[in-house]
């Protein structure tokens, strides 16, 4: 039995909650992942796993096994990169998942400089505004906008992005536009939802050092940010989004800027990761790569 191997195969089984999802995973037939598991129960002489038709979970030697092996795994794939040519050249699967507007604006239309510099590394990109498991869906790195919730995460920050107060020119014709913030008694706004952790966003601005919530009436409610921007096209009230988002709809003129002069709170973008993937090469040249990108003048991440 290749013990390593055999580790490996037991961590991806408790990070994706399966057998078959963990061979789907490793490209191995399902019948040999059972039989490694045995062979290790086996060697240890421990029940690591308790199997039911529908479920897998660990026992309370399976759960400080996986903790080990997490660990020992990261330390191999470090190791191994010190002595080869993979620390200058790192290869194989990286899965990341992002905000469906930060990869389809800025992320992926830059990849080809990524792919270039590391030919050896295949991408799996997830656009997503819904909250990921890292450690349960084997996704290696994820890009998120606002306050990072998971404390047990490796934070990288990459960028604080400026926000716009926006509205469509239909809904100015029809409600006026505002030019202070006492003008916007009676307008309406586009609720936003976070699919994280279901908390409700209006309209925030930045007095001196106050930060002033407004919260204006609401036709429309949405959780994702195509939604949140399709809903402001269509008359619904004012939103407020990263500029980078925008740029397209006011350089076509179906948004426009309103109260430019009053300052909306910045917010933070963010790589999130496990801590035992943070020695991970192909992580860690990544996000060195996603820092360049981010600072680099014309994505609309920054003023």
């Amino acid at each position: 039995m290749d013990r390593f191997n055999a580790m490996r195969v037991f961590t991806r089984i408790v990070e994706l909650g399966g057998f078959a999802k963990a061979a789907d995973s490793l490209q191995l037939p399902r019948a040999s992942v059972t039989i490694l598991i045995k062979q290790l129960e086996a060697h240890l002489g421990v029940q690591l796993l308790q199997r039911t038709t529908r479920h897998v979970s660990l026992t309370l030697d399976g759960a400080a096994y996986y903790q080990r092996c997490v660990q020992l795994l990261a330390d191999l794939e470090e190791t191994e990169a010190v002595f080869s040519t993979r620390r200058q050249n790192p290869r194989g699967t990286l899965s990341i998942d992002m905000p469906s507007g930060i990869g389809s604006l800025i992320v992926i239309p830059a990849l080809p400089t990524f792919t270039a510099l590391y030919p050896q590394i295949e991408l799996e990109i997830g656009l997503n505004d819904r909250p990921v498991d890292l450690i349960r869906e084997g996704v290696d790195c994820v890009l998120r906008g606002g306050a990072a919730l998971d404390e047990s995460l490796v934070a990288r920050p990459l960028a604080m992005m400026e926000q716009l107060t926006l509205a469509s020119p239909a809904y100015l014709e029809r409600m006026g536009t505002p030019s202070s913030l006492e003008q916007l008694a009676g307008h309406q706004m586009v609720e936003y939802i976070s699919s994280a952790s279901g908390k409700r966003f209006g309209l925030e601005f930045v007095l001196g050092s106050e930060l002033r919530p407004v919260n204006l009436s609401k036709v429309v409610a949405v959780n994702s940010s195509a939604g949140y921007f399709a809903a402001c096209e269509a008359g619904y009230g004012l939103i407020q989004a990263p500029r980078y988002h925008a740029l397209r709809q006011l350089a076509e003129g179906t948004l426009v800027q309103v109260l430019a002069d009053v300052a909306v709170p910045e917010m933070a973008l963010t790589a999130l990761y496990p801590p035992h993937r943070q020695l991970s090469q192909r992580v860690r040249v990544f996000v060195d790569w996603l820092v360049q990108l981010c600072a680099r003048p014309g994505t609309g991440l920054q003023r």
